[in-house]
């Protein structure tokens, strides 16, 4: 069986103000799909945040598959993509 994390992105959601629906909706797909995931997370849109989460997470024993999900889109927040 293979492996997987799943990081949730968003300020909101890591702020309490709004439950977190791709993060368990992820998670819920990688299990349908034969993955185990072995963590799950939420944090800000943080550029050194998500960067130093991302580093944590894939150490040993570090999942098969790490996945982000969630973000603020196309906006000068968006720095998932830089942070990974």
């Amino acid at each position: 069986m293979y492996t997987a994390a799943v990081l949730t992105v968003s300020d909101r959601s890591f702020r309490g103000e709004r439950p977190d629906a791709s993060g368990p909706a992820l998670t819920a797909l990688l299990e349908k799909e034969g993955y185990q995931v072995v963590r799950t997370g939420i944090v800000p849109d943080d550029r050194d945040v998500i960067a130093s989460t991302l580093r944590a997470w894939a150490q040993d024993p570090a999942p098969a598959l790490l996945v982000t999900t969630g973000g603020t889109g196309f906006s000068p927040r968006d720095v998932t993509p830089e942070a990974t």
